[in-house]
């Protein structure tokens, strides 16, 4: 990834992560890492079909009057720019060429599309917590599903999807992530316990030697983190629900095209 860090001129970037309930933006000093102004926010279109997501990403861009490259997270899997999953999306994302999607929406502008809880490891590896860029690290998002990054002495292992896996007689995401917590009301220790479970099924399968977990629930670390009980340590991601439009302003910014 390039090295963005020597000067003290911010250099902007800019960011969409497209999630299942809302599509954030923001432009972003690509050698702090930090946001640049405040972060906007739309609500993801229903049904959220390709052209109508793009749409809200060029207006988000609108707003913020940005007319350069902009970085894009899906919650796919993305290979070669086409997108071969849809977590949470509609279906018809599937096969998409993302690159002719939003070159077209956007005026033929330079555009990098990469998968939502990859885009986070690179925040995290790049600017974010120490434990991100040594040994192996899995960073974990939780939101309407449950993303994965999987990393090694800061290096990413795309596409990994975790929260897909089968657990019990479902999948992880459809019984741990924050969407959960709040559809059955669950407490903090009620939905760690299931947490725990997940994240245990994954240590037996990877051993890694720490758990990032981030999202917007990782704002409230402190009421969840201390009822896990792993051999891992368990971190909250230092961008928290940001690290997405972060590491996609980077993505673009360093030709990143997964």
């Amino acid at each position: 990834m390039t090295d963005t860090r020597d000067c003290d001129e911010p250099l902007k970037g800019f960011g969409v992560d497209i999630g299942g309930s809302g599509i954030k933006a923001a432009t972003v000093d690509l050698r702090t890492g930090d946001l640049i102004g405040d972060r906007d926010k739309i609500l993801t279109p229903q049904p959220s079909t390709p052209d109508a997501v793009a749409e809200v990403v060029r207006q988000l861009a609108d707003n913020a009057e940005w007319d350069g490259p902009i970085g894009i997270t899906v919650p796919a899997v993305v290979r070669d720019q086409v997108t071969r999953s849809a977590a949470n999306i509609d279906s018809a994302w599937i096969g998409t060429d993302v690159q002719e999607l939003f070159s077209r929406h956007l005026d033929g502008r330079k555009v990098s599309v990469l998968n939502d809880a990859d885009a986070a490891g690179i925040a995290e590896t790049t600017y974010g917590a120490e434990e991100a860029k040594s040994g192996p690290v899995i960073l974990l998002t939780f939101g309407t599903g449950i993303g994965s990054a999987m990393l090694i002495d800061g290096e990413l292992y795309p596409n990994s999807e975790l929260g897909h896996l089968p657990y019990g007689a479902t999948t992880a995401e459809k019984w741990a992530s924050s969407a959960v917590k709040e559809r059955e009301d669950l407490s903090y220790k009620e939905w760690a316990k299931r947490v725990n479970g997940v994240m245990l099924s994954y240590e037996a399968l990877f051993s890694p030697q720490t758990f990032i977990v981030g999202g917007g629930i990782s704002r409230k670390a402190d009421k969840w983190i201390p009822h896990l009980d792993l051999n891992a340590s368990v971190v909250p991601a230092t961008f928290r629900n940001q690290a997405g439009i972060i590491g996609a302003a980077l993505a673009v910014y360093s030709g990143l095209q997964p």
